[in-house]
């Protein structure tokens, strides 16, 4: 059954692996949808409660929406969303992170948020091309990465590209980076609401990934049920093999890691192997926290990640 469901989920995950093509818009085919989910984006976005500016940077491989806050002088922290949450599942954190630093949110092009692909897959290295377009575009240097869930993965890819001007990362519970899903059958809820959208497997979602869900605001709730619904984004989760030990090995700038203890996706073993493999890491199990740690203990996760940030 274990085997069955795998191979389920699996090829759902194929099936986002098509060939490359030009499209208007691949993540929202209908304009009329992608309104009432943009709606919602801009909604929750009012729970950032600071003063910031949003733009779109042109690439390569597509539109780059960044929503930018804090001093413009202070030093860059980027900001990587977990799949289909988009920038704006910052809001309880986003105002401690943007008191000294400068911090940019940037939308992943093939999911649901305000960035737009212009061809319908990246590779791992076309991912890496796109967000140092970005970085050049505002010529970052000594660049903090902060990313959860996918994002995590997507930081530590970055960290390890040669001659990158990357600082400090941070990893929340992040996405097949040390090693595989810890429960498989309560992950399955993401597939089950991305096939059925409905309120009640959006519920069953939150139950799963969150340990306090009745706590998650509803306008972020609504907005990710719309990403789910309309769009028709899919994760990549094949490509994000997890990273060898010798690939950790080489990560020689400081990187923090925390796990909810209630994390669905990742055990208490991940903070063991960053430990053991990577030189200059500080890790911690956040307790009563689960894959949405972010949010379920928001008043811890600002302190450490700025903590950290704050270091010599």
């Amino acid at each position: 059954m274990r085997n069955l469901i795998l191979l389920l989920f699996f090829l759902f995950l194929l099936s986002g692996c098509s060939s490359y093509k030009t499209t208007n818009d691949y993540v929202f085919p209908s304009k009329t949808e992608k309104a009432k989910y943009i709606k919602s984006y801009n909604q929750t976005l009012g729970l950032w409660d600071v003063t910031f500016e949003e733009t779109d940077v042109a690439t390569s491989y597509g539109t780059a929406h960044v929503i930018m806050s804090g001093p413009k002088n202070g030093e860059p922290v980027i900001l990587f969303s977990g799949t289909d949450a988009s920038s704006t599942m910052w809001f309880p954190n986003i105002k401690e992170f943007n008191k000294d630093y400068r911090v940019y949110a940037i939308d992943f092009p093939l999911e649901a948020g305000k960035s737009k692909a212009s061809v319908t897959k990246f590779s791992n290295k076309e991912i890496g091309y796109f967000y140092n377009e970005v970085f050049e575009h505002f010529q970052m240097k000594n660049i903090n990465l902060v990313g959860i869930s996918r994002g995590g993965w997507i930081a530590t890819f970055l960290a390890l590209q040669p001659d990158n001007k990357i600082k400090k990362i941070v990893l929340l519970s992040p996405a097949q980076t040390f090693g595989g899903i810890k429960n498989i059958v309560k992950v399955l809820s993401g597939l089950m609401l991305k096939m059925y959208p409905s309120h009640k497997n959006l519920s069953v979602f939150f139950n799963s990934f969150s340990y306090y869900p009745d706590k998650i605001n509803g306008l972020f709730k609504e907005q990710l049920f719309l990403a789910y619904k309309y769009g028709n984004s899919k994760p990549r989760y094949l490509k994000m093999s997890r990273f060898s030990d010798n690939d950790l090995r080489s990560l020689k700038i400081p990187v923090m890691v925390l796990v909810g203890d209630h994390d669905i996706m990742n055990s208490e073993k991940i903070l063991e192997k960053a430990r053991k493999f990577i030189p200059n890491t500080e890790t911690a199990l956040i307790k009563n926290a689960g894959h949405f740690l972010s949010i379920d203990q928001s008043e811890i996760i600002n302190k450490k990640v700025v903590d950290f940030l704050n270091k010599n």
